[in-house]
């Protein structure tokens, strides 16, 4: 069973929080703020499931997004505090938004009025890098940060539970190919059960599946991490540091850059 745990971000912009691997991030929240809406449905998901339903205020207009990062920024800078990144999470996927591509328009715009210095991110799941828009979009972000979290169909089937039956690994590495040397790929690692099935992808056969994927993708970095905070199901068992660094070893020592944290 899981955890009758909700959305986590109740408004359009949120934070500045920090983030163990980006910095002091604001974060941007295209989905509802009462409800989630997303292509996956991942066990280890902070937001909670998509049966908790998508809410009642509907995604925020491009208006109302540009309108409240202006406001924070201003105040942000106003009173001289540190930024180092924008960051488009929250509650779901945030390239399902219709004007997502106008929207990271907008956000970089007021970034380089306001911290120039700052770099914008996008969190995405990769469902929706076969639309040509978001794919042209998420190449102008300066952290294009592209979900893998298994190379075994059965296990990313198990782990993130996409809404679509077409969405293949195979499918998602032939995508990702086009990020070549500009993308990041994100691997949650992480152990434990759901359903009574057992979940590992940090097995010898799961972590060299990975590298065959991430060498067919060239990404510019791999991050690989485990959790950090409450899920909604209750049986998942976070992978410790030690543990991750090693296998992010196994992972350099295939001429990959990565990180572990």
């Amino acid at each position: 069973m899981g955890k009758d745990q909700t959305v986590l971000f109740h408004s359009t912009v949120f934070g500045p929080i920090h983030s163990r691997r980006l910095g002091v991030s604001l974060g941007i929240n295209l989905m509802p703020d009462d409800g989630k809406v997303c292509s996956f449905d991942c066990l280890y998901c902070e937001a909670g499931f998509n049966s908790q339903g998508k809410g009642t205020t509907g995604l925020p207009a491009r208006e109302k997004v540009k309108q409240d990062l202006e406001s924070k920024l201003k105040e942000m800078s106003a009173a001289n505090k540190t930024l180092n990144v924008i960051t488009f999470s929250g509650n779901g996927e945030p390239t399902l938004h219709p004007e997502f591509p106008d929207i990271v328009t907008d956000v970089m715009d007021l970034r380089n009025k306001y911290y120039p210095e700052a770099k914008v991110s996008v969190l995405t799941n990769s469902t929706r890098i076969f639309d040509n828009q978001v794919a042209d979009t998420l190449k102008k972000v300066d952290n294009n940060i592209l979900k893998l979290d298994s190379a075994i169909d059965s296990t990313m089937r198990l782990i993130d539970r996409p809404q679509s039956k077409e969405f293949t690994v195979e499918k998602v590495v032939d995508g990702l190919k086009q990020f070549a040397g500009t993308g990041i790929i994100q691997t949650m690692i992480l152990r434990g059960e759901h359903n009574g099935m057992r979940i590992d992808n940090s097995t010898n056969e799961e972590i060299n599946a990975l590298i065959e994927a991430y060498k067919k993708i060239q990404p510019k970095e791999v991050m690989i991490y485990s959790l950090d905070r409450s899920t909604p199901e209750e049986h998942l068992i976070k992978v410790e540091k030690e543990e991750l660094d090693r296998i992010a070893e196994t992972i350099k020592a295939a001429g990959i850059k990565v990180s572990s944290c």
